[in-house]
């Protein structure tokens, strides 16, 4: 190889390497610049999830939302948005009046133990009976399960106060009344489930549909803040006759008692 062509072979080397330099620092900064892009990316992606839960966590929930929101009262209901629920047609004064909560375990003890005989004293007009349901538990437990079946309680009084009654008869049954730890109440197709069990209910389109929707959602809050307001209630079941707190009963013989202390039967 003469002198002239080695030098020439030297210079092409030389311009070939420079090329594959500038082409290696091109690919160094686009890759820099995708990394830099990609973090700034991911920093937006955490700050803008971080945002969206912040909005979230400030929004309204359901229920809080429900509070607020206009009242739609149940049929056979009275008062100031229709949170006075009285059953019954007796000629007297008395009065048997129940506080309670659907995912109360001690209500449904009372209702499976004493409920049929308290209900068939309403029937055989000795007293009246009066309610007011509370859902402190969902707050205490964590849930919604209480507000939830208050608000299907609604669906049922706006059916009749028959269907009510007996609906909620079944909610605190031995078969239907969950756990006190678990929400089984706060799923519309577990109360519409118990439902089903209630003639009046038993597949009622309209029922349905006011569960599902939350049609007296705002009244169940509403009802709920009754009981927060109710004086001299700080459990459940508390059960007063006319207007007096007595000692819960734990037998039907204890209640009959109870009554005939309160001059209610003789």
């Amino acid at each position: 190889m003469s002198k002239r062509n080695s030098q020439a072979a030297k210079s092409a080397a030389r311009e070939r390497l420079r090329i594959e330099r500038e082409r290696e620092a091109k690919r160094a900064k686009v890759k820099r610049q995708v990394i830099v892009a990609g973090s700034i990316v991911a920093v937006l992606a955490i700050a803008g999830g971080i945002s969206y839960a912040v909005v979230q966590n400030n929004e309204p929930s359901k229920w809080n939302a429900a509070a607020d929101a206009k009242v739609v009262a149940p049929a056979n209901t009275s008062g100031t948005n229709g949170t006075t629920v009285v059953i019954g047609e007796s000629k007297t004064d008395n009065t048997v009046h129940l506080y309670e909560d659907p995912r109360c375990p001690a209500c449904a003890t009372f209702e499976q133990t004493v409920g049929e005989t308290v209900n068939k004293g309403m029937k055989d007009g000795d007293y009246k009976l009066s309610f007011t349901i509370g859902t402190f538990l969902d707050g205490s437990l964590s849930g919604e399960g209480s507000k939830n079946a208050l608000s299907a309680l609604g669906a049922a009084l706006n059916v009749s106060s028959d269907a009510f009654l007996e609906y909620k008869t079944a909610l605190y049954s031995t078969k239907y009344h969950p756990e006190e730890s678990t929400d089984e109440f706060a799923k519309d197709s577990y109360l519409i489930e118990v439902a089903n069990t209630v003639d009046a209910l038993k597949n009622n389109k309209k029922f349905q549909d006011a569960v599902e929707k939350g049609t007296y959602d705002a009244w169940a809050m509403k009802m709920s803040k009754s009981f927060d307001d109710a004086e001299g209630v700080d459990s459940t079941p508390t059960i007063k006759i006319n207007d007096k707190k007595i000692e819960n009963p734990s037998s039907v013989a204890d209640w009959q008692t109870a009554l005939k202390d309160a001059g209610v039967t003789k």
